[in-house]
């Protein structure tokens, strides 16, 4: 850091960097920062000098970048809309009533969507955000309240509470499962038609995880729908495409409903479950534990 601020000598002329690039003008870049365009102009001079290149083709009453400057703009654009989003989180983290959730899209869409209505009804005065993530993300450094996690509840930067046990069956659309007769046995399987979840971030039990704890011999040869989103498996599932593995916490809404069936009486028990998760050590606002109990008080009633 101390080599960056001998480089750079003020964070200040990256400010006036980043506004005269993309306003491609020195007067624009000071009427935006509320300074003089002398003043723009002497920071981007100190900048070209540290770094020893010419950022901007000057011209009588127009600036653009130059090659160099176009490579340097697009690094100093993108770190200074990370920080600016960052702070724009940990502000509003800070407001009363705001709370935000970090969660997997099949488990907002399947089952945070469908019970939204009970919640606007119990915690009316509380904003609460759905952040749809497809890889587990350190939340602390995100900036996020709370978030749904597969594990054995032990993570080094989470405190966790259990929220839904790892439970899967085979499910298919209504339609679908009337045409095959279900329930069916498990050994029957194979020689239907399967959808799989290719999750490329997170681990996941596969179908031959499955098979393997019913006792039927299957070999995994690449065939069948393979989709790499669980909420994408879902609504290949109701669109009648085949069978899927259905976690029981996302999925009884759906057979309940009579949208899904499962398709034979077998399934499949894990050691990891479903926890919801808070940076560990840090204390929570009376806001954010509020919703925390309500998920746990929703899971419970399911």
């Amino acid at each position: 850091m101390q080599d960056l601020r001998r480089l750079l000598q003020s964070p200040s002329a990256l400010l006036a960097f980043e506004a005269a690039g993309r306003l491609q003008s020195f007067s624009g870049a000071a009427a935006e920062l509320n300074l003089t365009q002398a003043a723009i102009s002497y920071s981007i001079k100190r900048l070209e000098t540290a770094l020893g290149v010419t950022l901007f083709t000057r011209a009588h009453r127009s600036v653009t970048l130059t090659e160099a400057g176009e490579r340097f703009f697009h690094d100093v654009s993108l770190g200074l809309a990370h920080i600016r989003r960052s702070a724009d989180a940990i502000r509003r983290e800070r407001e009363p009533g705001h709370v935000t959730l970090s969660v997997s899209t099949a488990f907002a869409s399947y089952w945070m969507v469908p019970r939204l209505a009970r919640f606007h009804a119990a915690l009316p005065h509380i904003d609460l955000r759905l952040q749809t993530v497809d890889k587990d993300i350190d939340l602390a450094r995100e900036a996020m309240t709370l978030g749904v996690r597969r594990g054995d509840g032990n993570w080094p930067q989470f405190e966790s509470v259990l929220l839904a046990r790892e439970e899967i069956f085979a499910v298919a659309s209504a339609a679908y499962a009337a045409a095959i007769g279900a329930p069916v046995p498990a050994a029957r399987l194979p020689e239907l038609k399967l959808i799989h979840l290719d999750e490329p971030y997170r681990p996941r039990p596969s179908w031959t995880d499955w098979f393997t704890a019913q006792g039927v011999r299957w070999s995994d040869r690449g065939e069948g729908l393979r989709l790499n989103d669980y909420a994408l498996v879902l609504q290949a599932v109701l669109e009648g495409e085949g069978i899927a593995m259905g976690w029981r916490h996302i999925t009884e809404g759906m057979i309940a409903r009579g949208s899904l069936r499962r398709v034979c009486n077998e399934s499949f028990v894990s050691t990891e479950d479903f926890h919801v998760v808070w940076p560990k050590g840090a204390s929570l606002a009376p806001d954010t534990a509020q919703v925390r109990d309500w998920l746990l008080a929703q899971a419970g009633a399911s």
